[in-house]
This record gives structure tokens, sequence and C-alpha cells, in this order.
């Protein structure tokens, strides 16, 4: 072995290079692992929590929901234009026996009938899409408490067009001057919890509970704002279609900026994309397949459950849903109720849902007396009295003493 003296300042220097150069590959190796470790911990705490969150959800939903909340939006997007291209409604055929609501000895007659709080008056049936319209296909039916012996809320349901005769959409008519309107947090959408309303539904606010229907896409998506009670979790946009309610309890849908803009009295905004129908006709912007538009979500012409909410002329508002449905045919089952404007809510068989109460004696609403706008609603009555991730509107009762 030779002594520093005898070792030669080339080898020095060779000696020094490599002792520098050399990285320390324990170390190296223990970052790597590490970082590793972190990733793979982060993703499962993340993804864990994600299908193990308190709500009724079921956990491919859930994950579903997880991987679209995390880079994965326009991957599900491609997924589900080619399963809904794949499994589209088929052309032709009945609908299902009782899947359109038969009419009733009570007709939309009775709150002209009854004296009792300032009411509208009741809607007009709605002229059926097919040629050949089955018994009560269009046809209003009273539905939940009464209020001073008057109905706030009529339903009916019919064919949303002429060629896929088997498949039935739902609209829902209610009065303003009779009925109130909430806007609830869920669990995750809008996100800065707590809020002053917020999912599940209440006792105390099941006494007086009518109706309950889906918001609009989750925030990522919907393109626009959501203001509640004073506070912004997401900023309002301008052009964008709204769901306004105000502090009197009453709701309006209008172009945020050229209809309503901020004032005293705006309690609730929920934006979702654009109008679908604008002075009291279907806008051009449906039929384009520009997903800016529609958000990161299956296209407008693809069939699929989808969902929608309008105002009328005289301030009722209505909703719309069903199967098989592409944003123009839900934009003319609005407009032939009687819609002046109106926007797209949320999409997909997992979000789309109204319910209805009818309980005994003035009663709670439960999921017991719940009922399904359309038949074939995938969620039961029972998914706004338990925790659910997306926000959503609730119809109540207003008060009244003879």
């Amino acid at each position: 072995m030779k002594t520093s003296q005898e070792i030669s300042p080339a080898e020095r220097t060779s000696i020094r290079y490599t002792s520098v150069s050399k990285p320390p590959r324990r170390g190296l190796r223990a970052v790597v692992l590490a970082i590793v470790i972190l990733v793979i911990g982060s993703f499962t705490w993340s993804f864990g929590n994600a299908l193990t969150a308190p709500n009724q959800q079921s956990e491919s939903l859930k994950a579903v929901e997880w991987i679209r909340g995390h880079g994965g939006a326009q991957i599900l997007r491609m997924a589900e234009d080619i399963w809904y291209t794949w499994h589209q409604p088929p052309k032709g055929g009945t609908p299902p026996k009782g899947a359109i609501i038969a009419s009733s000895p009570t007709t939309s007659a009775t709150n002209t009938t009854v004296a009792g709080p300032s009411h509208l008056a009741p809607p007009k049936n709605v002229m059926p899409f097919v040629a050949n319209p089955l018994p009560g296909e269009g046809v209003w039916q009273p539905e939940g408490r009464t209020i001073g012996g008057l109905h706030g809320l009529y339903v009916t349901t019919m064919r949303p067009d002429s060629v896929h005769t088997s498949i039935v959409a739902g609209l829902a008519w209610m009065d303003p001057k009779l009925l109130s309107f909430t806007l609830f947090a869920g669990g995750v959408e809008p996100g800065g919890a707590p809020w002053p309303n917020m999912g599940p539904i209440k006792s105390s606010q099941a006494a007086s509970l009518v109706a309950a229907f889906n918001s609009g896409f989750r925030m990522r998506e919907a393109r626009g704002g959501y203001y509640s009670n004073g506070r912004t979790a997401f900023p309002l946009i301008n052009g964008q279609a709204s769901f306004v309610i105000y502090s009197n309890g009453t709701a309006n849908v209008v172009d945020w900026g050229r209809d309503q803009s901020m004032a005293p009295n705006v309690v609730s905004v929920r934006q979702n994309l654009s109008l679908i129908v604008d002075n009291s006709k279907v806008t051009s912007g449906v039929y384009s397949p520009n997903y800016q538009q529609w958000g990161a979500t299956v296209g407008n012409s693809v069939l699929v459950w989808r969902s929608g909410v309008g105002v009328t002329a005289n301030g009722a508002i209505v909703y719309a849903a069903g199967p098989g449905l592409s944003v123009a045919s839900l934009a003319s089952l609005l407009q032939r109720a009687g819609a002046v404007r109106a926007m797209e809510l949320d999409i997909n068989s997992a979000w789309v849902d109204y319910f209805f109460f009818n309980p005994t004696n003035g009663g709670l609403a439960s999921p017991s007396n719940g009922s399904r706008l359309v038949y074939n609603m995938e969620r039961p009555p029972q998914r706004y009295f338990e925790g659910t991730a997306r926000d959503f509107i609730a119809v109540f009762a207003r008060p009244y003493n003879k």
C-alpha cells in the first residue's frame, strides 16, 4: 500500500475526482423511496377518503368523482361519449305500464275553485310531442301538501320527442306565491362548509317540505359561480345562466349581468353554463358541440339523462328531466312547458332527480311519502335526507294563516 508521499499528483487528482463525483447511492435510494412512499400515501389517503365519504353514493360513483376531480375529466368525458353513443335509447316502442302519470279525478282546475292565499292560475296542459298521446300525457296533476287548500305543485309526464317513444320525461310546475325556494350546499359542492343551509334536510325543515331537486354540474365544470347568504364560493360570471333566489323566497332564471345583477334582495345564485331557452325560444347554442360552452361533460347531442329549470312569463318555476335527452330536446321540453328562460342543470342518471312529498295530515315529508318525478330515476327519495355530495334546491310551502 502506498503512503501519501508515494502517491503521484496525477493519482491524487483521480482519487479526488472519483470521491467527489460518485453519488452516495444509499442516500439517493432513501430519498427516492421516501418520495415514492409520499406519493403512494397521498394517493391512498385522498382516494380512501373519497371512497369513505359520508354520503350515499356507491363506491364506483365516488371513484369516478375522484378521478374527475383529479385531472381525469377529459378521459371520463371521452369514455362517457363512447358509452352513451353505444347505448342510445331505442327508436319507437311504448313506455312501460304506469310510466305516464295517469289523470286523476282532481284536475288542474282545483286552484280556481278554492278561496285561499294569493296564487298563480294553474298551468295549462302541455301539448305532447307524439301524434297519439297516451292517457295523462302532458296533463298536469296536483301533488304535494296544500297551502290553504291550494296546490303549489303540479307534475306531468310525457314522451320528449316523436322518435324515442318508449322513454318518458317529467315536468314539474311550481307556484312561487305558494312555495319558496332554498339553495342547499352539499358535503363537497361548493365546498367551504359550513353554510347556513346544508344537506341533509332536517326534521324541522321537513315540516313544510314539498319537493327537492338537483342543482347544476360540479363547480369545476359549471363554468359559473356560486353565491349564497352573503358569501361567494366561486365568482359569479356575467352572461352565464343563473338560478337566483330572492329574500322573499321567490326564484328566477336569468342571464347574469343582463337580467339580474347583485342586489340586497339576492340571497343565492347558482350558475351553470349558458341559457338554453331565452325570450321563449330555444337558443342556437344548444346545437354547438363546443365543450367549452357545455362544460367538461358529454356533448350537447348525446342522449343521456338531463335536467333543467326555467321560469315562465308569470313567474312560475318549471323543472324538466328525463333519459335520452339532448340539450335541444331538454330545451324544447322546458319551452313547451311555458319557460321564457331556462338553463340546463346536472346530467347523468346518478345526479338527475326530482322528488315530491305527500305527507298525511300535514305531517313531515319523509322518504316513505316521497315519489320520483319520473318512474326510473336512479336515486331514491331519501337522497336529500342523508349526506349528499352535491348542492340541491329544496321547495317549501309558505306559511298561511286564515
